[in-house]
């Protein structure tokens, strides 16, 4: 008979969970997010411009250099980076989180057991008698199960896996912070030496022409003051040269500290390069709607929105019961008797928790809506500003261009104007002072175009950072991110 009871509980436990339901929104993107809007998913402004190419963003996109040293150093920073080891680490976390929270839809299984030699009394069972002293045993086998009838823990498993999602997506923005950030030193610590080899020469040139001003002097046809203002000139060029050095230093501890090095153990080869990393085919930049599929940051804000939505969900199930099954089965007595029908019990049961004053639950479900009303703004706002982040390296790249092909125009005209006035100069039809002034007007040419060139290279690596590429071959922390 209680068999028979036991399994019509079973049973009729088993129909109220087959009809049970979830509470609480089903996830998807609002249609009012920012992500589907059409002027968010167009093309960019600045797409026309011939430097640019709306073919899509390759996965390495540091490889379009050709330039494998760049390539071994970004390589070296994705295998070392200290930022990037502590999101994995945190990857690592959230994907334990995930299997903690998924076993609560598991049954729950306790064994217990113990022995022990004792003398009880009599008193506590109420005999007047001394009972002698005896081995006793006790071991049990406990089953529970949540029906969770009305999606609390399913919801809960929803809302961890959305969090999990954001915690990898966190990650690969790591990843593409690291690569850019590698390519965007080294390019510096490049750039400055262009400078550097520029301002060398420009210093070399007008220490030559400090010398031939000393000669004119010598002979008549120049004064002090020419000899005096092309002196200046030599220590202005000096000056800037430790400056420029030193940036160029500060770039490559950077860059060793990027690659997971101490400052000392920088790469001491990279002090002789003068040539910044730069591609002269146009940039690969897609449109808009790429973008959005591509930046982690917003998949990270969108997983995050996602989790507020499934907290709804949780904390409207806080509104209906809690049922429970069980089943505990065990042996208890002397161990003379072990096992035997009189010390054997099982039971089987059912447990239904709910609480009737709901004031508390009502305010959770309030709470949780405005976290996905947050989580929607947030969405909207990294939306925003990774279009933004985009059309405005776009933008400067464009314009740095056309000033690049001013600066070279001015460059070529300094130069033939200083040669125009050595010339002249010589011929007696010129004083020391305009070969002077042309010769200043050269350097600054000179100065001013490699640090135009030098703002180019950060440019590009500035547009790709923008385009957010790069995360894509990043390597998987365990697969249980991926299980539904």
């Amino acid at each position: 008979m209680r068999i028979r009871t036991a399994t019509r509980v079973f049973t009729g436990t088993s129909c109220l969970l087959l009809a049970a339901c979830m509470v609480g929104p089903n996830y998807r993107v609002p249609e009012q997010a920012m992500m589907n809007a059409p002027a968010a998913r167009r093309a960019f402004l600045e797409s026309s411009d011939p430097a640019l190419s709306e073919a899509a963003l390759p996965s390495y996109w540091w490889r379009l250099y050709s330039n494998p040293r760049l390539d071994a150093l970004i390589e070296e920073a994705l295998a070392a980076n200290t930022n990037l080891r502590m999101a994995n680490a945190n990857l690592e976390r959230s994907r334990a989180l995930l299997r903690e929270a998924r076993t609560l839809r598991q049954p729950s299984v306790a064994v217990g057991g113990s022995v022990e030699r004792a003398q009880l009394a009599g008193e506590q069972y109420l005999q007047p008698v001394t009972p002698p002293v005896s081995s006793y045993y006790e071991t049990e086998l406990t089953v529970g199960y949540d029906l969770d009838l009305f999606g609390g823990i399913r919801r809960g498993i929803e809302a961890a896996k959305a969090d999990d999602e954001a915690v990898e997506a966190a990650r690969d923005l790591v990843r593409v912070n690291v690569a850019a950030e590698t390519a965007r030193a080294y390019a510096g610590a490049c750039g400055l030496g262009l400078q550097l080899s520029a301002t060398r020469k420009s210093l070399a040139l007008q220490r030559q022409s400090l010398e031939l001003t000393k000669e004119l002097r010598k002979h008549g046809r120049a004064i002090d003051l020419d000899v005096t203002r092309s002196q200046q000139l030599v220590d202005q060029l000096t000056t800037n040269i430790p400056a420029l050095d030193a940036g160029r230093r500060n770039a490559l501890y950077r860059l060793a500290t990027l690659t997971g090095r101490p400052p000392s153990k920088f790469d001491a080869d990279l002090e002789n390069c003068e040539a910044p990393p730069r591609l002269t085919q146009p940039l690969p930049i897609g449109d808009g709607a790429a973008l959005l599929k591509r930046r982690p940051d917003i998949r990270e804000a969108e997983r995050q929105l996602a989790a507020a939505t499934a907290e709804i969900g949780v904390a409207t199930a806080q509104l209906y019961p809690d049922i429970q099954i069980g089943f505990s089965a065990g042996s208890i007595g002397t161990t003379a008797t072990a096992f035997t029908s009189p010390t054997n019990f099982w039971q089987l049961g059912s447990l239904i928790k709910w609480q009737v004053n709901q004031s508390a639950a009502r305010a959770h479900i309030a709470a949780a809506n405005a976290s996905a009303k947050f989580a929607l703004a947030n969405f909207d706002g990294t939306v925003l500003a990774a279009l933004a982040d985009t059309e405005s390296a776009l933008n400067t790249y464009v314009h740095d261009l056309q000033r690049e092909v001013s600066a070279e125009a001015a460059r070529d005209d300094a130069a033939t104007v200083e040669r125009d006035a050595e010339r002249l100069q010589a011929g007696g039809r010129a004083t020391a002072l305009t070969v002077i002034d042309a010769q200043r007007t050269l350097a600054a040419a000179e100065q001013s175009l490699a640090q135009l060139k030098s703002a180019i290279s950060d440019d590009q690596v500035a547009v790709f950072l923008a385009l957010g590429g790069g995360w894509e071959s990043a390597p998987e922390v365990g697969s249980s991110a991926r299980t539904p």
